[in-house]
């Protein structure tokens, strides 16, 4: 397995920059509403709920915030009523996207998801038209610091897909089925983990080389990753450093 895409990894090196924006914030509160309101208040119960708060940490959202996005979706008070929806489509050169969303309104969402598409010379099409080619796996990752051998020996007993080695980290992968289990159980084995994700691989990808072709697949990316409504975005492209570094600089 390959690991991440390509626009995983840059939006992760993004987040370190941009983790103090009030839009990071908004997306970590929505996912702790919908995981409170769906399994319950007690992260020890309620392992989505455990796995957003750790998330929710990791990026620098306050405690308090955590506390009131808990109780909201748990009943306290007023809650929003978000719904988890997907949205699919191409952008430019035929990169293939997906978008997860969560709203209160989804006719407010879907409009303004189809305009960037159409801004950035891309096409939002129909539920499942682009969704086959991303496998679901859980990822889990792990500072360098931990022993390797010791890692690979309990996720492999654990019944884990894939372990990788990347830059700066362990990437341990598993079914979507097997996510919990193996989280919890690496945990059980000593070994704390820096992030734990759903995730969606591409399983193939679409090289871009035209400069122009690639600003265009990166800027709908980013404004995506923007909206208010929306957690997450994957798309299988293959953009070289040199161009990401011309159209960025």
């Amino acid at each position: 397995m390959s690991g991440h895409s390509k626009w995983s990894t840059i939006k992760h090196k993004k987040a370190k920059v941009d983790s103090q924006r009030a839009v990071v914030f908004q997306k970590y509160s929505r996912e702790l509403i919908v995981a409170a309101r769906l399994g319950g208040a007690d992260p020890a119960g309620n392992f989505r709920l455990r796995t957003a708060i750790e998330k929710a940490k990791a990026a620098g959202l306050p405690n308090d915030n955590i506390k009131r996005a808990i109780e909201k979706g748990a009943g306290a008070g007023a809650s929003e009523n978000y719904e988890e929806l997907i949205y699919e489509g191409y952008a430019a050169g035929g990169v293939a996207v997906v978008v997860e969303a969560m709203t209160d309104n989804r006719n407010r969402t879907a409009g303004d998801i189809r305009s960037y598409f159409t801004k950035y010379n891309g096409s939002l099409g129909a539920t499942g038209c682009v969704g086959w080619m991303f496998d679901q796996k859980g990822v889990i990752s792990f500072d360098k610091s931990v022993d390797y051998e010791k890692l690979f020996e309990a996720a492999i007993n654990l019944d884990a897909e894939d372990i990788t080695e990347e830059e700066d980290e362990y990437k341990v992968f598993t079914s979507v089925e097997n996510f919990q289990k193996v989280v919890e159980g690496l945990e059980q084995e000593g070994f704390k983990s820096t992030t734990a994700e759903l995730t969606r691989i591409p399983q193939n990808t679409v090289e871009v080389t035209d400069e122009n072709v690639a600003a265009q697949v990166m800027k709908l990316l980013e404004k995506l990753e923007e909206h208010d409504d929306v957690q997450n975005v994957y798309a299988n492209f293959d953009i070289s450093d040199e161009i990401l570094q011309k159209i960025e600089g």
